[in-house]
This record gives structure tokens, C-alpha cells and sequence, in this order.
């Protein structure tokens, strides 16, 4: 059985969201389970708002995530192949030019609106001879091109929603190419995953008119069909709809966060399924999880507050050698022991950096006056060095015994002190990276 291709086809008109990354990750996970093949397209034949900087961020925000295509193209560099397609289908009279403009065509569907019609495009061009034609286009008129529908009923099995079918006669005929000679997306998508040979489409249920449209356009091209799959859309807990305006769901918005890639992958994709919500390690995992019958036909809602906190779980389990150069390229040193004191208590990995430099460089104790014996009997009783995991409780115990404290009131004012913290990983962690040195002075009210 032949490896299955498939694609992602975002537009750089804009930054890569958490809703984008569904598809782009749904396809690369069933091409990774299935030792298939993952390609990149760029639709970018929209000239106006294609910019080459989104173009550069998509391709950075898909390799932060883990997403290595195997071939990365360009509509823009394609157009041959269109106009070639636009040929043949003008040959077989299935590309028909039209010369309404947006103003007369706005009216046209009001009026059809008045008469509780469908609006639906009522096929005027195809009435127009040659020289009605050479008259519109005497006038300065340059045409717009729409592909003329069967008017039957479409039908496939979608890989999510099962089976489908739409009835294209209450579908406009759709337009493939605008008057300035662009190619449009229903039309260029079709040409391209013809022609790489894609044998799986996996993409948003805001598609699924778009396929039926589409499935006839591969049969005019006289094209084999891939399969599609419609999942649902991940949306905010209160039903919003993600966008290119949401900055801080951006995935470069997200990185800049701090939040992992994995958490951002797990969430993409578990989000609206059968599959808990939890975190996952490594891409090759996600796979064995991910499975388009598990796809809820139901909208897949999501709180941000989630992603920080899968964010988090992932970290406290992360192992220190898949971090370590990060943690060295953030100046944070300790080595796997540091990290291991510490993850348990981060909610993003800058998190660790902010525990380093609070046992490493000066810091400010907080100290009550009511407990300034207390803590001068903590300096005289406090151990020497050197420190392990256990001079915490030694230290702490010949305390109690002192003072006769116990529970909060022993605990939170070290704690305080040494950290100027009311809160933080476990101090039997923490001590012997502070140091007796670094300990003594704070205990004496000194920042250090």
C-alpha cells in the first residue's frame, strides 16, 4: 500500500494561531504515524496581502512545533500550472467569463433576497454572445471566470463527519479567477493536490461546501480524489472563533509566552476529541493518540487557562537532558540536580531562571520582628557545611527541639528569610544551592 501524502496550505497573510495549528498538526501526525509524506504549500497567490515576512513566521512557527515538511512550495510560483488547468476547462465549456461588477452583483442577490429566492448566481453570462462580450470588454471590462456546477448532489465519506453530500444546485457557480487574471484558492488547491499527488486532506469543517465544489472541479480535471476529513474548529470557552487578530494566541505570541511547543501540540489537537487533555512528550506520542474517528462533531472548546496549566504538568514531568541546553543558553546553572529541585514549581521554563537567581545572587529576606530571635536561634543551631538534601531536616529538627515551634510557624519564616518567598519548591532542594555562606547573612536580615 502506498504511503499516504499530505499538506498544509496556510496563506502568509497573516500569523500562524492556535487554530491553524489543528490542521497543520493533524495532517503531520497522520503522516508521521503512517510514514507518509508532509508538504508545505504556501497559497500565496493573493498578492495584495501575502507578505514575505509571514511567509519567513509561518515556516519558524511550524519548526518550533516540531512540523518538518518534507517539501515546501510556492503557489506563486505555479502559476503556469493554473493557467494550464484554466485552459482545459475552458476547452470542455466548464469555465465560462463573466462581467458583472461587485455593485451589480450585490444588487442582483438583494432582489433575489426581496423575492425569497435563493441568491444564488443566475448564470447571465452564459447568455451572452461574442458580441456582447466584445461590447463589455470595448467598455473597459475585464471578465471574472466561474466554474459552472453540475447541479447534482455531491456525496463522499468523510474521514470525520462520515457521510457528507450538498447539492450544488443551491451553490452560486463559484468564481476560480478574478478579473485581474488571479487564481483563487478553490481553484489553485485542486491543480496542486492533483498534481503532488495529495491522498489526504484533513482540514476544517469550514471547508465542507468548499469540497463539494472541489470534487468537481478534480473530475473536470478528469483527477483522482483524495479524502477528506473535516474536523472540528477549536474556538474559545465562550464559542469565539480564532483569528489572525487574537496576537497573544499567535504561536509566536505563545513561544514568546513561554508556553512548549508540546503543550501547544497536545492541546491543538486532543482539544474536541475522545482523548483527555493532558500532557505529551514527544510528537511520535501524540501520534499513537491521534485518530480522526476519536473527532467530536461538536465544537472544540478551549480555555487559555488550560494551556498554562498543561503547560505546566509538562514541565514537572520533563526529564533535565531535554532542557539542558536551554537552561545553559538561559544562564541557568545547577545542572540536572537544580532542575529537578525546581520544575515542579515552573510554570514556563524562564520560571527556573527566576529560582537560580534567587539562590545565586543577592536577595532581600523578609523577616518579621516578632521573629528576629527565632531566627537568631536558626543561625546559631544552623549546620555546617557540607550541605546535602538532609540538612534541611536536621536543621529544622534541632530547631524545633530549641524553640519548641512546629509546622507553619517553624517553617514559613526560614522559608522568608532565606528566599524572601512565602512559597517555592521544597527547601530540603533549595538549601545547599543557597549555601551556609549566602544562608548566614540572610537569616541576619542582610540582602545576599
Amino acid at each position: 500500500m502506498t504511503a499516504p501524502t499530505l499538506r498544509f496550505a496556510p496563506s502568509p497573510t497573516g500569523y500562524l494561531h492556535i487554530g491553524n495549528a489543528r490542521p497543520a498538526l493533524f495532517n503531520w501526525l497522520m503522516a508521521l504515524k503512517s510514514g507518509g509524506r508532509y508538504i508545505l504549500r504556501l497559497d500565496d497567490t493573493d498578492r495584495e496581502r501575502s507578505k514575505p515576512e509571514y511567509e519567513r513566521a509561518i515556516i519558524e512557527d511550524l519548526a518550533w512545533l516540531g512540523i518538518e515538511p518534507h517539501m515546501t512550495l510556492r503557489q506563486a510560483d505555479r502559476l503556469d500550472r493554473y493557467e494550464a488547468a484554466a485552459d482545459a476547462l475552458k476547452a470542455k465549456g466548464l469555465l465560462y467569463p463573466c462581467y458583472e461588477t461587485a455593485e451589480e452583483l450585490d444588487r442582483r442577490r438583494k432582489r433575489q433576497l426581496q423575492r425569497g429566492a435563493p441568491p444564488v448566481y443566475d448564470r447571465a453570462a452564459l447568455k451572452l454572445t461574442v458580441e456582447d462580450r466584445a461590447r463589455l470588454e470595448a467598455e473597459g471590462r475585464h471578465p471574472h471566470w466561474r466554474f459552472k456546477l453540475s447541479g447534482q448532489v455531491v456525496a463522499w465519506q468523510d474521514g470525520v463527519r462520515g457521510p457528507c453530500h450538498i447539492d450544488t444546485a443551491s451553490l452560486s457557480d463559484p468564481v476560480l479567477i478574478r478579473e485581474d487574471g488571479q487564481p483563487l484558492y478553490t481553484f489553485t488547491s485542486v491543480v496542486d493536490d492533483a498534481e503532488l499527488g495529495i491522498t489526504e486532506v484533513i482540514r476544517g469543517e469550514d471547508h465542507v461546501t468548499n469540497t463539494a465544489v472541489q470534487i468537481e472541479i478534480f473530475a473536470a480535471l478528469g483527477a483522482k480524489l483524495p479524502e477528506f476529513a473535516h474536523h472540528n474548529l477549536l474556538t474559545t470557552a465562550s464559542g469565539e472563533g480564532l483569528s489572525k487578530r487574537l496576537g497573544h494566541l499567535s504561536l509566536r505570541g505563545l513561544r514568546e509566552a513561554g508556553i512548549e511547543p508540546m503543550a501547544v501540540a497536545a492541546l491543538a489537537v486532543l482539544t474536541g476529541t475522545s482523548e483527555a487533555l493532558r500532557p505529551v512528550a514527544t510528537m511520535t506520542e501524540l501520534a499513537e493518540l491521534v485518530s480522526l474517528d476519536k473527532v467530536s462533531r461538536a465544537s472544540a472548546k478551549f480555555d487559555e487557562h488550560e494551556l498554562q496549566a498543561l503547560n505546566g504538568k509538562l514541565l514537572h514531568a520533563t526529564p533535565y537532558a531535554r532542557v539542558a541546553d536551554r537552561l545553559l543558553a538561559a544562564h541557568v546553572g545547577g545542572g540536572e540536580a537544580f532542575w529537578l529541585a525546581v520544575r515542579g514549581n515552573c510554570g514556563t521554563l524562564s520560571d527556573a531562571g527566576t529560582w537560580w537567581r534567587m539562590v545565586s545572587t543577592p536577595t532581600q529576606p523578609v523577616i518579621d520582628e516578632n521573629d528576629r530571635a527565632f531566627l537568631g536561634e536558626a543561625l546559631r543551631v544552623l549546620p555546617g557545611e557540607p550541605w546535602d538534601e538532609g540538612t534541611w531536616r536536621a536543621w529544622t529538627a534541632a530547631l524545633k527541639d530549641k524553640t519548641g515551634r512546629k509546622g507553619r510557624a517553624l517553617f514559613m519564616p526560614l522559608r522568608q528569610a532565606l528566599t524572601g518567598l512565602d512559597h517555592g519548591p521544597d527547601m530540603s532542594h533549595l538549601l545547599p544551592f543557597i549555601g551556609r555562606e549566602r544562608a548566614l547573612r540572610r537569616l541576619a536580615g542582610d540582602a545576599a
